[in-house]
């Protein structure tokens, strides 16, 4: 069986190369396909885009896909940036100018105001239109000022309580094992072989 990671991003493709080999998978990714084409991703949670990813990749090559979306949502500002994360500033994407505008927002909130999560959504596309979703949180707090220099996007705000650091403290190892995407992954590898019979069951007609 052939899956195709819907990513260009070369962490995220070998953080979900050894999760996915497992099962029996023949993984490969965008990045090695040479596609660059654009797909729209017009929907309006992190499910929705991370399922029009998927979709549109296993239609196009008739194989298994596997999407994620992801993004930092703060309550307090109505759940800014959410699906906007990556794009918050505007074009072209700029993590730090995103940073800047988030502190921006937030001026003058404290305490649990500043509670945050970062969330990850995760779905699998089979050929015959069977897929299967699962998604992973991360709590925190916003910081008032950027720490640490490891990690990207909103790592240096995302203050980890458990840890008593930002994302961008923390060794990229640490961080790893308590991410939204490494809960995501958790979960998916709980249901994924379960949900693998029932696709082949049915495209077996067993």
């Amino acid at each position: 069986m052939k899956i195709i990671i819907a990513s260009h991003n070369e962490h995220k493709i070998k953080e979900f190369i050894p999760l996915l080999e497992p099962f029996g998978f023949e993984v490969t990714s965008l990045l090695e396909l040479n596609d660059h084409q654009e797909i729209i991703e017009d929907g309006d949670t992190f499910e929705a885009n991370a399922l029009i990813k998927a979709k549109s990749i296993a239609e196009k090559y008739q194989a298994y896909a596997l999407a994620d979306d992801s993004g930092l949502v703060v309550p307090a500002i109505g759940n800014e940036p959410g699906i906007y994360s990556a794009r918050y500033s505007g074009e072209p994407k700029d993590d730090h100018r995103n940073n800047l505008k988030l502190l921006e927002r937030m001026t003058g909130l404290e305490g649990d105001q500043r509670k945050a999560y970062f969330v990850s959504h995760l779905v699998v596309y089979a050929p015959n239109g069977a897929y299967l979703s699962v998604e992973g949180k991360a709590e925190g707090l916003i910081l008032e000022v950027l720490q640490g220099d490891e990690g990207f996007g909103y790592d240096p705000l995302f203050y980890y309580p458990p840890a008593k650091q930002t994302f961008a403290q923390m060794p990229l190892y640490e961080k790893n094992k308590v991410s939204h995407r490494r809960r995501a992954i958790d979960q998916l590898q709980q249901s994924l072989p379960t949900w693998l019979e029932g696709v082949q069951d049915e495209t077996t007609g067993s």
